[in-house]
């Protein structure tokens, strides 16, 4: 058989090296470098059996108008994966924010050993051993899944505008949509045609698929900082302050709601405690820093770190190092977004981070707002990989 890999940048090359140590004729073109691979004039030339192209691709691209229609990288990675033995047990987990506390709450109570994959690292449990650092695209799903089958355990994988389908469970974790593919597709439309075919999915508030779901709201309810869960024999309740933070509240009840599902009774998430980079404090002598700078910053995450730095300086002077470092990021933080962020929150003083502004990175910034700012707040709202 004779494939065509599109796009070698988000995880393509690394699909397009498995499906050769399988066997197969692979080509595959870089379609937004042109760096890698086969030119696209030859590609047109050629014959394939099949297609797969990332989610995102114009589906009015030269080569797919040649040779498609083209099945994803999820679901030529689903195959892969589905095709051999699987993790004792997969759990896939996307959405626009939230996917990577929602993994790590999970990962907290699944027992045994198994493998968390989320964009903050690769993890082997119980001990949490760092293994590696790479991508959320579907390709990067195959190694994860491979040492989970090597150690007998489970896997937790994060994944970026969709599922594989190959796991036992999937959960989404927004509702928010956006334009992808050159404008001409929907992120939310991608992402529950590649949820329907989950065996079963964990919905937050505000979205209805067909299909066997779970909706979270069917499942829990919180009250300031208590979480009421039942489903079955699982039923009770645990207590933690993260839950009166927007940015825990939905990821915490979908774990919730999911551990349930699974048989798994989640009361140890009242030990759960904040993630870098995801609301997490620390003081430094008469000023504290909020950190909000993950892959899933936006305006209602940077306005909610404003809100909950304030709280911890009784609404003392407070700086916002805002911006976009990395620009690989699928879901952007576009400029009209910081200016409404900023113009929210209101802060004493602003620093911008990002090609063009007076910081290039996450830590130049908060250098910066170090220099400035002696007592009060600091709140980090960058978009970057951590």
């Amino acid at each position: 058989m004779r494939i065509l890999v599109l796009d070698t940048i988000h995880g393509g090359a690394e699909l397009a090296g498995v499906l050769r140590g399988s066997g197969y004729q692979v080509d595959e073109v870089d379609v937004y470098r042109g760096r890698g691979g086969i030119p696209v004039e030859v590609a047109l030339k050629r014959s394939y059996n099949l297609v797969t192209a990332p989610v995102h691709l114009d589906p009015d691209h030269p080569l797919l108008q040649r040779h498609g229609p083209a099945i994803s990288h999820h679901e030529m990675v689903g195959r892969i994966i589905g095709g051999r033995r699987t993790p004792q047990l997969f759990i896939e987990i996307t959405g626009a924010r939230g996917k990577t506390t929602t993994a790590h709450a999970l990962a907290s109570l699944l027992p045994g050993p198994g493998i968390l994959h989320t964009s903050t690292g690769t993890y082997r449990y119980p001990e949490q051993t760092h293994l590696w650092k790479r991508s959320i695209t579907p390709a990067s799903l195959i190694p994860a899944a491979h040492e989970a089958r090597r150690i007998g355990g489970w896997l937790i994988a994060e994944e970026s505008l969709g599922v594989t389908g190959a796991g036992d469970v999937a959960v989404l974790t927004s509702p928010e949509d956006y334009p992808i593919a050159a404008g001409k597709k929907h992120a939310m439309a991608e992402k529950c045609r590649l949820l329907s075919r989950a065996r079963v999915t964990v919905l937050p508030p505000g979205v209805d698929l067909p299909g066997r779901t779970v909706a979270v709201d069917d499942v829990t309810a919180i009250d300031d900082d208590v979480c009421r869960y039942g489903r079955g024999k699982i039923a009770g309740a645990f207590t933690n302050p993260l839950l009166t933070l927007e940015g825990y509240r939905t990821p915490l009840s979908l774990a919730a709601t999911t551990a349930c599902a699974l048989g798994i009774d989640p009361a140890p998430l009242a030990s759960f405690t904040a993630l870098p980079g995801r609301m997490a404090s620390w003081r430094e002598g008469g000023r504290v820093i909020v950190d909000n700078a993950n892959s899933g910053t936006n305006v209602a995450t940077t306005v909610e770190a404003a809100r909950y730095a304030r709280t911890l300086t009784d609404g003392g002077a407070l700086t916002l190092v805002i911006g976009e470092e990395a620009r690989a990021i699928c879901e952007g933080f576009s400029p009209e977004d910081i200016m409404q962020a900023v113009s929210t929150v209101r802060p004493t003083a602003t620093v911008y981070v990002g090609e063009g502004h007076e910081a290039a990175t996450l830590d130049a910034g908060l250098d910066r707002a170090r220099e400035t700012t002696p007592s009060g707040a600091i709140v980090l709202a960058v978009k970057t990989w951590r």
